[in-house]
């Protein structure tokens, strides 16, 4: 989200364009067809269920990149919700409006083949197939609308730092406590093949329980696998926590800073697990490509 944007000529005033689906070439598909069985390889026992029950519902898996229109079709008979083709990142007005009105924008461009592991703009298979599936789920399609409205609601503080560490750590990066063990939900990391395990399963990252003003106060990794991980008991939680507060107070204390780094813990957290930091303090990425994710 940024505000520092140019609308491409081709984008109507709500920055939204045609998705193009004739044409994308068949390679295009292909790659699209490699990024999901490289993720289905990975993702049975680590992705959340309703994520799983999102892929099936809107049957994402039947080959090449999903036309948005079909796909929206079927998505609004279930939740209300459509998926709108936009040139890449929008301004925060714009990607808050759309929420609010039920509306996921995506890019609609699809990563080459060298960039399969890591990619600094989100792409259609980052968008679609990372975010998308969760939208099936009628309470954490609820959260989205919701955030959409808070979100317009902040621009009149200066707040959007805080509330894109929301969005960062919860529908991005979020895991959920469910009877079988810790699930991943966040885009982010079921779009990710090597995020998909080192969230859940790697001993470097903190995962802490869910605390709404704690989240919106700590910092987080654009580049990298994240140094904590929030995790929430339920997407009704989620839910509550954005309906039920009042934003207003925790944006004048917070004031858009941050009071914590991201491999803090805190002696208030609730500690699943205490990470390591081996990874991050190692270097990261730039230390070790094999962890690109």
């Amino acid at each position: 989200m940024s505000n520092q944007l140019q609308k491409p000529e081709h984008a109507r005033d709500d920055w939204t364009i045609d998705q193009g689906w004739s044409n994308y070439s068949s390679d295009e598909h292909a790659v699209w067809d490699l990024l999901y069985k490289r993720q289905m390889d990975v993702l049975p026992g680590r992705a959340a269920p309703e994520f799983i029950d999102g892929l099936r519902a809107l049957d994402l898996g039947k080959g090449g990149i999903p036309d948005f229109k079909a796909m929206s079709d079927e998505l609004e008979s279930l939740t209300g919700w459509r998926v709108v083709a936009v040139p890449g990142l929008v301004p925060d007005d714009v990607f808050f409006d759309h929420l609010a009105n039920r509306r996921f924008p995506a890019g609609q461009f699809i990563r080459t083949r060298n960039q399969l592991d890591y990619l600094q703009e989100p792409d259609v298979f980052h968008d679609v197939f990372g975010h998308v599936p969760m939208l099936t789920n009628p309470v954490f399609a609820d959260y989205m609308e919701a955030y959409g409205k808070g979100g317009l609601r902040s621009l009149n503080f200066a707040a959007l730092k805080n509330l894109a560490a929301l969005y960062w750590y919860t529908v991005e990066f979020g895991l959920i406590r469910t009877d079988e063990g810790l699930r991943i939900y966040g885009a982010g990391i079921v779009s990710s093949k090597t995020e998909s395990i080192f969230a859940l399963e790697d001993a470097s990252p903190n995962r802490i329980g869910f605390g709404l003003e704690r989240l919106m106060q700590t910092d987080y990794r654009i580049d990298d696998f994240q140094q904590t991980y929030f995790v929430i008991d339920s997407y009704d939680q989620l839910f509550r926590a954005t309906v039920d507060t009042d934003f207003a107070p925790l944006y004048d204390q917070m004031k858009g800073k941050f009071a914590f780094r991201p491999e803090d813990v805190l002696p208030d957290d609730e500690i699943i697990h205490r990470g390591t930091q081996a990874y991050a303090k190692a270097g990261g990425r730039l230390a070790d490509a094999g962890h690109n994710g």
